[in-house]
């Protein structure tokens, strides 16, 4: 028998899906493998065939966009609407500048008086009418620049940040969580009244300080996984809407857990466990 005939036959096949779940076969049905594969660790082989056969990595390329995270924001703005025409948005973390290149398209930036920022500590290719600073986003100078370039307050900030990964979940886990909590701590003082924020967690959700001073200090706090973040990635995102600031901050004497607490309203928007919506898998 034929290896063709063992295959039409139901035997010897090869695998139709990637640990993802999604299909990664071509026209011939079968997996695409990288052209050059010899000398590179085992680690990189798998990383190669994983792009070379994610849809969404084809997707963000045809479409012209600089990674395939842009695909992320415009599948979370397609549910919650975030991104409006002339709003001023702070992208934390923006290199290469696929997220701002969503904001820029969706908040028609150029004819609608919306203002778009990025800061990255790496540079970041010009984007025609963005303001891209590098630096760090904690210093207090950085922040003194995003103030006056979004002429005082945004109505969004976005954070796509996470840590360099060491292959020890619990140390990835700190870590990115450290860098959620300075974005929460940058966004607390930039955001306009009803602002929003929305930014990368690692799996198991953001800390519980975290979440109570996110909780006293915006309406509504949820965790969503979209479509373009692998299924298999510890990866997820943290979404606050309806900013009202009357929360306090983390390490203010408790006062982020209490007024996480006084300003539950029975909504399920307050305590550990934020909701997760519209099709969004919970962490």
């Amino acid at each position: 028998m034929t290896r063709r005939q063992a295959s039409k036959s139901g035997g010897g096949k090869a695998p139709t899906r990637g640990s993802s779940g999604r299909s990664y076969r071509n026209d011939t049905g079968l997996t695409r493998q990288p052209k050059k594969m010899r000398g590179r660790k085992p680690s990189s082989q798998r990383w190669l065939t994983r792009q070379l056969n994610d849809p969404f990595v084809a997707e963000a390329k045809s479409r012209g966009f600089r990674s395939r995270a842009a695909l992320k924001l415009e599948q979370v703005d397609d549910r919650y609407r975030l991104l409006k025409p002339g709003m001023s948005i702070v992208d934390l973390g923006c290199a290469p500048g696929g997220w701002l290149q969503v904001a820029a398209d969706r908040c028609r930036l150029g004819s609608s008086g919306a203002v778009l920022v990025g800061i990255d500590l790496l540079e970041t290719d010009v984007l025609d009418g963005v303001d891209i600073f590098v630096g760090d986003m904690a210093e207090a100078e950085m922040l003194d620049k995003v103030c006056a370039a979004v002429g005082g307050r945004a109505h969004g900030v976005l954070s796509d940040l996470a840590a360099a990964t060491t292959g020890h979940r619990p140390t990835d886990h700190l870590r990115t969580t450290a860098l959620l909590e300075i974005a929460l701590d940058f966004a607390l003082e930039v955001l306009i009244e009803d602002g929003f924020f929305l930014a990368k967690c690692f799996r198991g959700g953001a800390e519980r300080s975290v979440l109570e001073v996110m909780q006293g200090n915006f309406a509504t706090v949820r965790h969503v996984k979209p479509a373009a973040s692998r299924q298999e990635s510890v990866e997820s995102y943290v979404l606050a809407t309806g900013f009202h600031g009357r929360g306090g901050r983390a390490g203010d004497d408790g006062s982020g857990g209490d007024a996480g607490k006084d300003a539950g309203d029975g909504s399920g928007t307050n305590g550990s466990t934020p909701p997760s919506d519209g099709g969004f898998s919970p962490i």
